[in-house]
């Protein structure tokens, strides 16, 4: 847990100020080189009158006058109408109905904004300025320019210039709205808080971070009056690149100019802290909050549980949950959601159900998220109708299931050997018009290479690249995977050498299917060259890559090389697994040398790497091949000892030892122990008691042991 901290320090300032601009009284635009009563010529100005005394009679609303109209004529109009905004808006109205092909100039249109504005028809004033920002070929400085000079014909207020600002943020164009900004302040506009803040938040949640830290800077130094939204937003902007201590420092100077921070500054910093995995820094902050007379919010207590279920610390969310609740707080689906899917990922069936029925309880309706997270248990555990029931229930309840949903679902047939049903769901899927993606077709194409459909595998391929789903990295791993168990290397590299043209970068894993292949076929000289090829593309070898290549040379009995390869890998500070020492200990066994491999274990097992029953099975086969029945008794023994439990191939071992030494009496002892412990033989088991009862010429014996094999379902030797 991090060190105490005050929530208050007295720090220095983190920017300083700027001198502000000379004052000025009042913020006009400079003044504009056409004057109102210079605008229109004479029979502009004959026009003029007429409008006026359409309007003032009020037969405006149908007028040809206004097909007449041309941009000075509008102008004039306003400037008229300026101190009569009933007249004004009837003006602005009566041309947009019977003109609206009416062309009109920049200035013409800013008047139109202004006068809107003044009339407080803001939505109306902003659709204008939405056509002036999207036009093509207007500047912003021209368009600055014109709400400037409308200003002085209007005798607006200053909110035009706001909501100027505010169109450019809602339309996107960030940077075109830090231009606008920059003009008005240089043109000794006041841009008010509002605008800025605006501003600011549109530049801080695209991440153009820097730029909102320069107008923070020209707001101060132009002394636009900051607030708690702007602390807020400015919190966000160093959270939002991971400056959570620099924030905090903020706050400190803010609270010094009296601006203090409130629930959303603490709420901002705690998921902050979550998000970064400081969990204990954010609990400390979230017990401080009361210091500032705040208390935690759902907002808070839904950052500490879904940083929690994060780090994995189920029990911890479930806790603060339970707070939350007995707070008086009634938990979101974004909470439950990240419960429910660190419950899942834990496997924990009947919580995760309790969870899901729980939301139901407090009225929170499980969503598409909800479903994902309890189908992909069910599915990947293999309980396929438990998934079925919860995918039938979304669909009553409306909630369409989307792609995810669907290739969760197939994994689990696939993972079910169920490869029919898998392709049931895929025709649906279609059906309801939902393609397949990558992730979907490399989860058949793993299930189809798993149970060595290799043929289907490569239509589903071909379909794939048809229909444009282009195959990545894990699509050709796969694929590979499968030609090399099937020990096809030659479509193995087929497919490695298209990846590569493909641009996509092999890994270690992809590696490390090849040279398996190429060792399972006994073709060292291949795997070697993929691992030198391997090491040139800068991709470390890792434990499995030098325990495949021991394996493949001691299967070649090549164990004097398979020892040099696992110094070279203890060289490296790669640490071998029991899977490498086991490769060893069977090549020594398999070429007579038990001892040695005892001798060997021995020296890993000081090491900290402990046999298993592979190793002991190996060994007990190693012994009894040598002739050393009772030795490998007594590893057998040691095995149980270290409560490692002897499988049916540890007891087949030492049974078949005793029944071709005719120790028939010690084998049935064996036999009976194997049963007691609930090791069920197998065909192996039988053969060897039958064989060594006939030899003995215990016939009486041997049939017993045969009828027992009939009834276990398992067919008898023909040469019995």
């Amino acid at each position: 847990m991090s060190a105490q901290r005050p929530l208050i320090r007295r720090t220095k300032p983190l920017f300083k100020a700027s001198p502000p601009p000379s004052p000025v009284d009042l913020p006009f635009s400079e003044p504009s080189n056409e004057s109102p009563d210079s605008i229109a010529n004479s029979a502009d100005t004959f026009l003029v009158e007429k409008i006026m005394l359409t309007l003032k009679r009020g037969t405006h609303s149908r007028s040809s006058l206004f097909l007449r109209l041309n941009a000075s004529v509008y102008l004039d109009v306003i400037s008229k109408c300026r101190h009569n905004l009933p007249f004004a808006s009837k003006f602005v109205d009566s041309v947009s109905r019977n003109n609206p092909n009416f062309k009109h100039s920049p200035t013409s249109l800013s008047a139109a904004v202004h006068i809107l504005v003044r009339c407080q028809r803001i939505s109306e004033a902003q659709a204008l300025i939405l056509r002036m920002v999207r036009k093509s070929g207007v500047s912003r400085a021209e368009t600055v320019e014109s709400l400037a000079c409308a200003y002085n014909i209007c005798g607006s207020d200053l909110y035009a210039f706001d909501l100027l600002i505010r169109t450019y943020v809602q339309a996107r164009k960030l940077r075109e709205a830090v231009e606008a900004f920059r003009l008005l302040l240089s043109r000794r506009f006041c841009v008010t808080i509002n605008a800025c803040n605006s501003l600011l938040g549109g530049l801080v949640r695209i991440e153009w971070v820097d730029l909102a830290w320069e107008v923070y800077r020209e707001m101060i130094g132009n002394d636009v009056p900051v607030n708690v939204y702007t602390l807020n937003i400015m919190v966000n902007a160093f959270c939002k690149v991971g400056k959570i201590e620099d924030a905090r420092l903020f706050i400190d100077e803010m609270d010094e100019k009296g601006i203090f921070g409130d629930i959303v500054t603490y709420n901002t910093l705690v998921s902050a802290y979550c998000r970064k995995g400081l969990l204990d820094d954010g609990f400390e902050l979230m017990n401080a909050m009361s210091l500032k007379g705040l208390k935690p919010c759902l907002l808070t207590y839904n950052s500490i549980v879904k940083g929690l279920c994060k780090k994995g610390q189920y029990q911890k969310a479930r806790g603060v949950l339970n707070q939350m609740v007995a707070s008086g707080f009634n938990p979101g689906p974004s909470c439950y959601n990240a419960l429910l899917a660190e419950c899942c990922r834990k496997g924990n069936m009947s919580e995760s159900e309790a969870i899901f029925n729980e939301m139901a309880r407090f009225g929170v309706l499980p969503d598409l998220l909800s479903y994902s997270s309890i189908i992909g248990l069910f599915s990947r555990i293999g309980c396929l109708d438990r998934s079925l029931e919860y995918f039938k229930d979304m669909k009553l309840k409306g909630i369409v299931p989307d792609n995810v949903i669907y290739t969760l679902l197939i994994s689990g047939f696939c993972r079910n050997r169920s490869i029919s049903e898998a392709l049931k769901m895929r025709d649906e899927m279609s059906a309801q018009g939902l393609p397949m993606d990558v992730v979907t077709y490399n989860t058949f194409l793993s299930g189809l290479c798993r149970e060595k459909m290799l043929s289907e595998a490569d239509l589903m391929f071909n379909e794939m690249v048809e229909r444009r789903v282009f195959p990545d990295f894990c699509t050709f791993t796969t694929l590979m995977n499968g030609y090399c168990k099937d020990g096809n290397m030659e479509r193995a590299m087929s497919l490695f050498d298209s990846m590569l043209q493909r641009n996509l970068k092999p890994d270690v894993v992809t590696y490390n299917a090849l040279i398996d292949g190429f060792c399972k076929a006994g073709d060292m000289k291949r795997a070697f060259e993929l691992r030198d090829h391997m090491i040139s593309e800068s991709i470390c070898p890792n434990c499995i890559t030098y325990s495949t290549l021991i394996n493949g040379y001691c299967n070649k009995g090549c164990i004097y090389n398979a020892l040099g390869l696992f110094e070279e890998m203890v060289g490296l500070g790669i640490k071998p697994t029991i899977v490498t020492c086991n490769s060893l200990v069977k090549g020594y066994c398999r070429y007579g040398n038990a001892e040695k491999a005892w001798e060997f274990l021995n020296k890993m097992h000081s090491e900290g790497v402990f046999p298993d029953s592979v190793t002991y099975n190996t060994l007990i086969h190693g012994l009894i091949r040598e002739d050393r029945v009772d030795r490998a008794l007594n590893l057998f023994y040691e095995m149980e000892n270290k409560r490692i439990l002897p499988d049916v191939v540890a007891y087949n071992a030492i049974l078949g030892a005793f029944c071709r030494a005719g120790r028939m009496e010690e084998a049935n002892l064996m036999f009976r122990k194997m049963i007691g412990r609930g090791i069920n033989p197998d065909r192996s088991t039988y053969a060897s008691l039958i064989n060594g009862h006939v030899s003995q010429e215990n016939l009486k014996e041997a049939f017993v042991f045969h009828d027992e094999m009939l009834l276990r379902g398992f067919a008898p030797d023909d040469k019995f």
